[in-house]
């Protein structure tokens, strides 16, 4: 892939906004001394992962709540500003890198956030996509390490070289989070694309927000 075929995936985007200043800054001192793409790459995934605690009672229609920097400022949000916080720190670095999304079923849930969407998929969970090393790879930053020990599952280690994506299955071995449609990766968050199937597929009440604390709820 040329310079060119990068282009669209370097540059800032409303939501994965690689030009804002403390999106830059922190990209800049999680990256460290890294010395290569890859190195950076994996010091922001972990940095993003576990820094930003992964929090869905968000207001699902409030743009803010799909923003890189706004995650950054809250030291939280879902999946989808999350990975936008990923790809935008990356960008900002000068590493094309661009948000990817699938439908999944068995997502890290709450009984308040199962009767909240009023149904069992997770509609647009969001992932990213790094270009390293020749090659486009999934991550997904998205569950923080002390959440995951809540759920019982193991948070997702990333190598740089491999896709890191699914929570196939909790340490009892038991099948957990599975991926039933991949809508593929987009140059920036589709928000009217997402607004659309969630005012179809979920409770009106929804785009408002739910009131709680959805770590402490996980239990642990």
């Amino acid at each position: 892939m040329n310079a060119t075929d990068h282009a669209p995936y370097l540059r800032p985007g409303k939501f994965a906004d690689s030009d804002n200043g403390a999106v830059i800054d922190f990209a800049r001192a999680r990256a460290g001394r890294g010395k290569t793409d890859l190195d950076k790459a994996l010091k922001l995934y972990y940095a993003v992962r576990d820094e930003i605690r992964y929090d869905p009672y968000v207001a699902f229609g409030d743009p803010a709540s799909y923003r890189a920097s706004i995650a950054l400022d809250r030291k939280r949000g879902w999946c989808v500003a999350k990975s936008a916080l990923f790809v935008a720190s990356l960008r900002s670095l000068g590493i094309p890198a661009r948000p990817g999304y699938a439908d999944v079923k068995n997502h890290l849930a709450t009984p308040r956030l199962l009767e909240a969407l009023g149904c069992e998929i997770f509609y647009w969970h969001s992932y990213s996509e790094v270009f390293l090393e020749e090659r486009w790879i999934k991550a997904t930053p998205v569950f923080n390490k002390s959440l995951c020990d809540r759920f019982g599952l193991k948070a997702l280690d990333f190598d740089g070289r491999h896709d890191s994506l699914f929570h196939e299955f909790d340490h009892a071995g038991n099948r957990h989070m599975e991926y039933i449609h991949d809508r593929g990766a987009f140059v920036d968050v589709p928000f009217d694309d997402i607004i659309a199937t969630f005012r179809s597929e979920y409770r009106p009440e929804l785009l408002g927000g739910i009131a709680g604390d959805f770590q402490a709820e996980a239990g642990g």
